[in-house]
């Protein structure tokens, strides 16, 4: 159970995550490793529009502070 918002990120290692960047962007891709600024590693990595994949990116570092919210 996910105690602290490291823990949720955590046990997301490995899992879909999505993520809202600022400017209303989406991100759906696989968690493969974070740090302490919320950098976030994806894989898989896909924009999406109006809930559909639009652009495929594969391998995609996002930084940190544009990230408003993680949902796993």
């Amino acid at each position: 159970m996910a105690n602290r918002p490291f823990d949720m990120l955590n046990e997301a290692i490995g899992k879909e995550i999505l993520v809202l960047l600022k400017g209303n962007v989406s991100i759906r891709g696989n968690l493969k490793a974070f740090d302490v600024h919320l950098n976030l590693v994806l894989d898989n990595a896909e924009k999406l529009e109006n809930g559909e994949a639009k652009t495929k990116y594969g391998k995609l570092m996002v930084r940190g502070d544009n990230v408003v919210l993680i949902s796993s």
